[in-house]
Parts: structure tokens; sequence; C-alpha cells
């Protein structure tokens, strides 16, 4: 009989046991508020009962349903491989067209840089006398590595996408490089990132100039990367620039027969995108660039030509108009003092090196001698006695191009807009030509040349300067300067990468042949020309895309053209519906037996109220069960035998009636499942090999 609500004062409550307390596994100081009893669990003691529980369930649910799942799961798949891989589906359409798609992207990913790169061999174009051993030099131009100071706008995927591919593209160019060309030295003309110039240093001021306002495009992104973009990360972009560009070199200078070899590796050249430009640049950000790439300004001999880099972007604050109202020194006097001293800088420079090519110690020594103190001259000092030192052609390198008058052309090479054609009668080009030459501008953070004054003074000051190389336009560009820059020719290299505005990245090689005898004097001097260059053209990526996306137009109406001639002629299709006799396996979705009552506790299924408290405590309620082997065993369970099929009409899933009865399946159900179907399994084939391709 039910217990009443109410029992009155003189109801007391059945006193509970340790059963009660610990059957959902609390201890019995939960229940009695206890907290300073001696037998309070800890919370690790909780925690790996919790565990043993779980672990317990788990062996439980392997023992009983888990392992036949698995091994059904097992079955299953390889039955379906097995299906797949019979030879009509081998060597059908859809997987004719992935072995296509498979040599597609082996070229656009691959083989076309190599083909583009092998064009560039040396042999293929230098012109020196024979047994000539030139030292060859590659100039890299603006890499920019993209960041989040690139596309500020684009959501993460994508941004991440964009940087993952735009690397890939750079790997792949400068690793064909270094594998095929195996340059002697490698100069970097500015630009290796594309924000460094925005992501916080750990020491020093790194406010923005009163001077300098931001554009309205960037107001509002300054916080977030001052926030999120510091000397960190700062860091972690110079050791991806180390993974794309120092990894290949030094790995090509550890192949056998190299190990003599002299090379060097340069990538001190700083560029807007990395310091700033004129009086916005910040000097904890210099600082910290030539930290880790070393001095802006330097004096490098290499192929017997001395090649003079020079850190115009800070140069250019002593031209801006905010030197007149502020004090830029800071910013430009290493340059000034770099340049004021070059003409003693270069000598000593060539006098090392040619120290070296003697045999001797590069820097010179005191005399090993035993004087009295007293008579000791401290005067006697050794030196290099430059003042002998023959002076070899100057190859000027900076960021910024040098001033020409506005319109000046850049020649045929130029992408972006070729020449200008000349009236009937000119044989010269046409000047000005505006649409073929380099802006002459200026704006935040940049500008497109140096001032002119300042040009015509880095060209006296540099001096012997035969040929100049700069960076920033990412276009190619080649000119020779007027009078008053001493008729010096300059090449704007390439940029690089294929996301900086030109459609046909590309880097300029270098061949140098200026034999010298061990004072430096020319073994022939009749030579005049020292100095040969070759522009070489990587791939269009936007190209190789376009390509891509032509391939897949036709790849999809072959398979639409097949999946519609398939009901006609018959074909074998290539969907593969169940088998006869699919719905009764093992896998299926509908049960093949039910469990009673008492088997609830067995299978872990979830039951609740008055069944759950019987399936708990049979013996209470007349249920007697039998324990052996660890698994209770009671009344036998209701099972349903694949043979019992009445009603089998009735459950039959409704538009699938080709899996039962071919025949009824109409000719527009045929063809969408076999255009689904091939398209599928085209497509997911040939991104995967894409992503692997790109991993």
């Amino acid at each position: 009989m039910a217990r009443p609500y109410n029992h009155g004062s003189s109801y007391k409550p059945k006193q509970s046991t340790n059963w009660d307390r610990h059957a959902y596994s609390y201890s019995s100081n939960f229940f009695n508020g206890d907290s300073s009893n001696s037998n309070n669990t800890s919370l690790v003691e909780d925690f790996v009962a919790f565990l043993k529980k779980a672990f317990r369930a788990l062996a439980k649910f392997w023992r009983e349903r888990g392992r036949r799942m698995v091994v059904t799961a097992l079955y299953n798949t390889a039955h379906q491989i097995k299906r797949n891989l019979t030879y009509n589906r081998i060597f059908s359409i859809p997987h004719l067209l992935v072995g296509f798609w498979v040599v597609v992207l082996l070229w656009g990913e691959r083989w076309t840089f190599h083909s583009y790169v092998e064009s560039c061999a040396w042999e293929n174009w230098e012109n020196w006398p024979a047994g000539a051993q030139p030292h060859r030099v590659a100039l890299i131009a603006d890499p920019q590595l993209i960041d989040p100071h690139s596309y500020p706008g684009r959501p993460w995927p994508i941004q991440a996408l964009t940087i993952k591919l735009t690397d890939n593209y750079l790997k792949r160019g400068y690793g064909q490089l270094q594998e095929q060309l195996d340059p002697d030295s490698v100069f970097f003309l500015g630009d290796l990132f594309d924000g460094g110039r925005e992501w916080k240093t750990a020491h020093g001021d790194f406010r923005d100039p009163s001077w300098g306002p931001r554009p309205k495009s960037e107001q509002k992104y300054v916080k977030s990367w001052n926030k999120h973009y510091g000397e960190f990360y700062w860091l972690k972009e110079y050791g991806r620039f180390g993974e794309i560009f120092m990894k290949p070199w030094i790995r090509s200078g550890m192949l056998p027969g190299k190990e003599h070899k002299r090379r060097k590796f340069v990538t001190s050249v700083p560029g807007n995108h990395d310091l700033g430009f004129g009086a916005e640049i910040k000097i904890p950000v210099r600082n910290r660039f030539e930290t880790y790439f070393g001095e802006g300004n330097r004096v490098d001999v290499v192929g017997n030509h001395t090649f003079v880099s020079v850190d115009s972007v800070s140069m250019s604050a002593e031209a801006s108009p905010e030197a007149q109202r502020h004090d830029l020194k800071p910013i430009y006097m290493p340059t000034k003092i770099f340049l004021d001293r070059l003409q003693w800088l270069k000598p000593i420079a060539v006098e090392k090196e040619l120290r070296m090519m003697r045999g001797e110690v590069p820097e010179v020594q005191f005399k090993h001698r035993i004087e009295e103190v007293e008579k000791a001259n401290f005067k006697d000092k050794p030196s290099l006695e430059i003042e002998k030192t023959p002076e070899l052609p100057t190859i000027l390198l900076s960021h910024v191009p040098l001033y020409r008058p506005p319109g000046t052309p850049c020649g045929p090479l130029r992408e972006r807009h070729p020449p200008a054609k000349p009236p009937k009668g000119q044989t010269g080009p046409v000047i000005p030509d505006h649409g073929n030459a380099i802006s002459v501008s200026r704006g935040y953070q940049y500008q497109n040349v140096l001032d002119e004054e300042q040009s015509v003074d880095l060209v006296k000051k540099v001096g012997n300067v035969v040929h100049a190389f700069s960076g920033d336009d990412h276009d190619y560009c080649e000119l020779v300067h007027s009078e008053e820059q001493q008729k010096v020719r300059e090449i704007t290299v390439k940029s690089i990468s294929m996301a900086m505005g030109v459609n046909k990245p590309g880097f300029v090689l270098v061949s140098l042949w200026n034999p010298l005898d061990s004072e430096g004097k020319p073994l022939d001097p009749g030579q005049k020309q020292t100095l040969q260059t070759h522009l070489c053209i990587l791939p269009s990526q936007l190209s190789t895309y376009i390509r891509y996306v032509g391939f897949a137009i036709i790849s999809i109406i072959i398979l639409v053209v097949r999946a519609f001639l398939v009901p006609v002629f018959k074909f074998t299709p290539f969907a593969l519906g169940p088998e006869a006799g699919d719905q009764y396996r093992g896998g299926s979705v509908l049960p093949v037996f039910k469990a009673k009552v008492e088997d609830y506790d067995e299978y872990g299924l979830p039951s609740t109220g008055l069944g759950s408290s019987r399936a708990r405590s049979g013996s209470h309620h007349g249920h007697s069960r039998e324990k052996s082997r660890g698994k209770w065993r009671g009344a036998p369970r209701i099972e349903i035998k694949p043979d019992d099929r009445e009603g089998e009409k009735m459950w039959r899933p409704k538009g699938r009636g080709g899996y039962y009865n071919k025949g009824k399946e109409t000719v527009a159900g045929v063809v969408v499942r076999e255009m689904w179907t091939t398209v599928w399994r085209t497509a997911w084939m040939v991104l995967g090999w894409f992503a692997w391709l790109n991993w």
C-alpha cells in the first residue's frame, strides 16, 4: 500500500544504510555535510574513482557491443574496397580523369617552376671568354611575406590560405633557383616582410610620430596590431623567412664539392615595409632589423666587384619636409656618416680581399719583436696601405630606385605596360611614356624614387658606379640615368612574390668576371665589360589557376555527358548500390534483436522509472538471475531472424526501390545518381591531391 504524504509527528524516516549512501558513488560525508570527517574523499580520489568506473563501462561495452561493431565496420569497409577494386571501376572515366588531374597538378605546382628556371641556365646567356670562371649572383627583391598587414579585412581561413599559397610559390621558385642555378652569392633588395614595421618592439618608443598620420584604412587596425603582434610575432616571421630562403641556401652549400666555395648571403638592405620610410621610421624597429639581418649600410667585395649597400629609406629622412621642423638626425645620420667615409671604407674592403687572395690574413698584424719599453715606438702601427689599393668596379644596391624625370620609360621587359609605339621615323623610345615608367610620387611610408638631389649626391659619394640595382616597384625597369647621375645603368628588380601585383614574378641573375693579379691589377686591361645580367621569369600562378578552372569545367562536362549515356547505351553504372541482402547485414540500422527489461543492465541500455528500479533490485520483485562467468543470464531475448520477413514491404524505404527492384528506377534517377557519384569521386580525389601538394 502506498505510504501517505503526511505521516504526522510520529513518522521517522528509515535510517539510511551504507549501501544507500554509496549508491551513486558519493561518500557518506557528502550526505552528512561533515567535511571534517577523516573518511571524506579528496577530489583526486573521486576523479580516480570516476576514471575506473568509466574504464569498466568502456571495457564492458567493448566486450558486449564494441567488438562486434568494429568487426562489422571493418568487414563492410573491406567489402566495399573489394567492390571498388574491380578492373571496370579502376579504369573507368572518373578514375581516368583523376589520373589526368594528377599530371595537371604536378605540372602546375612543380614541373612548371623547374621548366621556367631551367631556361635561365647560366650557359644559355653568359658570354665570357673560354675558360672563364665568373662569380654568379642572384638578386631577390620584395618577397614581402604575406601577414595580417597585407589584407587586414580578410577572414582567418582565407588569410591563412593566402599565406600558405604565396609561401609555397616562394619556396618553389627560390628552391629551383638554388637547386638548378646554384648562385655563388645572393643579395636581397629589401621589403623582406610586408608588415615588419608594424609589429611592436620589445624595447624602445614604438609610438607613431605626430607628423606622420596614418591613412584611415589602417587607423582602425593599429590598436589590434599593437596588442596581438609584437616582438614574438616578428621573431616567428623571421623564422618563416629563414625556412623559405636561408635553409635552401645553407642546404645547397653543404653539397659535396662546395665546401671551399666562397659564398655570400646578404639580407641587410632594408625596405620601407621593413622599417618605414623617411621621417616615419622608428629607431627601435630599425635596431631590431639590423640586429637580425645586419647593418643596412655595408661594403662587400664579391667577384672582384665592390658592392655598396645603402639604407636609402633612412637616408630619405634628410630630404623630407619634416626635417626642417623636427630633429630627424637619429634616422638619417648613420647613412650620412657611412657615405662620407665610403671612399675610405671601399679600399679597406678591397685590400682585405686581395690579402685573402694572396693567402695572407685579411687583418693586419703587429710586428713580432722585442723592444725596451723606454725605447719602443708606439707610433709604428701597421696599416693596410690603402693608398696603393686599386679601385674595383662598384655596384650600388638600394631598395628605392634613383631619381629619373617623370615619364622616363623602363623598356620592353616591363610587364605592366609595354612601351608606347614611337611615331613613324623615330628610332628612339617615346619620352615621356608615363604608362611604361615608374611613377614619381610619394605617400604614407613610401616614395617611388629618391629625391633628385640625394640621387646625384649618392652616386657621387659612392664613386665609380658601373651599375645600380634597386627594388620597391615590384616590376622590371631598366634605364640609363642622366649626366648628373654619371649615366649609371640601373635595373629595378621584379618582385619574386606572386602577391605583389605582377603576373609573372622573377629575379635578376648577375654574372661577374673581372680577373685580377695578386696586386689587384686586371689581367686583361682591354676588357671593358665585367658584368652581365639576365632577367629570369617565374610562372604566372594566376594563369595556372585559370587553367585549373578550364580543365575543371571540361571534366564536369565529360562526367555529365557520360551520366546521360549510361541509361541510353546500358553502360555499367559507376555508382554502387547495396547488394542483395545488404539490409540484413550486421551493420544494418534496424535492430536484429530486442532486449527484454532484465537485459538493460547487461547492455547498458537507457531505462527510467519503475523498470529501472526493478532491473536493479530484481530479487525484491520476484525476478531471479543466475550469474555465470561475470555475466547475468536471464530469459532468452526475442530474436528477429533474417528469414522472418513478414511485412517486409511495410518498412522498405521509399525512393530507393532500385536497390531492391532495379527495374523500377527512372532514367532521370540513374542520370542524377551517376552525375553526383562521379563528380564527387573525382572532386575529393583531385582536391586531396592538390592539398597534399600544397601542404
